[in-house]
Order: structure tokens, then sequence, then C-alpha cells
């Protein structure tokens, strides 16, 4: 059985604009209820974000998870630093990326730990990428099973 997309706008809003939350951030205990759809959302979106602050200085403009199966996705909207967007406006748009790169595989372990810890499943693979016009970043994450 086929089922719908656990989006942002189910429960809990995950949209988070301007945020810096991760210390917030819900922890299912271990004898708790694990966290689903918009509070699974939302703490995802706290806590990647959380980690994008600290490893960048600032976080996105905007942010908002979902997750499908077995499948779960972070999309951040405004990453960019100013000094990223006049390279990328400057044709260096190839650097912008390669600089992004370096960081999201800095940035990898704690972000497989976030996911792994809030959803209770183990995370097999994990795709970052960026898209420089528009500003967009997207987290992918694959997990051994379904949420």
């Amino acid at each position: 059985m086929d089922s719908e997309p656990q989006r942002a706008d189910v429960g809990a809003p995950a949209t988070v604009p301007g945020v810096e939350p991760a210390r917030g951030s819900p922890v299912p205990d271990a004898g708790s209820e694990p966290l689903q759809g918009g509070e699974l959302n939302q703490a995802i979106t706290s806590a990647l974000v959380g980690i994008h602050t600290k490893y960048l200085g600032r976080g996105p403009r905007s942010a908002s998870t979902f997750y499908h199966d077995n499948v779960v996705v972070t999309l951040m909207h405004g990453v960019l630093t100013r000094a990223e967007k006049t390279l990328s406006e400057s044709n260096q748009g190839e650097a912008v990326n390669q600089i992004r790169h370096l960081f999201q595989q800095t940035m990898d372990a704690e972000f497989h730990a976030a996911v792994e810890r809030l959803t209770g499943r183990r995370v097999v693979a994990f795709i970052s990428g960026n898209n420089l016009d528009p500003d967009v970043a997207a987290e992918v994450f694959v997990l051994d099973t379904a949420v």
C-alpha cells in the first residue's frame, strides 16, 4: 500500500525561517513513542539547520523536511553566504559547489547521527547537493527501514 509522503504541513510545522534551534529539538526518550509526522519533520529540520549554522555561521532562510517510506528529505532555501553569491555571480559557480561539497562532507557524520537518533533507523545512504540559482540545498537520507 503506497502512502503519501509525510510533509511538514502535517501536524507541527517543520518550516523554520531564519532558524538556529538544534538545542531545543525534541529528542525521543528510550521509553517513549518515536516521533512521527510533523513532530519528526520539525525535529529533523531543527537538528540539521542547527548543524548547518554551527559549521557555516548562519542557517538557511527557510527549511523543511518530509519523509516517505525509508527516505527523508530536507530542503533548505537561501543557504549561500554573501561571498558565495558574489563568486557565483562572477562565473565561479564551480568553486562554490566544490566548497559546499567540502562542508557537506564535514557535516556528514553529525547529519547522520541526528537523523538516526530522531528516526530510530540507520542511515544507509546520504546524498547532499546544492543548486546555486535558485539557492536551494537538499539533504536526502535513505534509511534501513521505513519510518
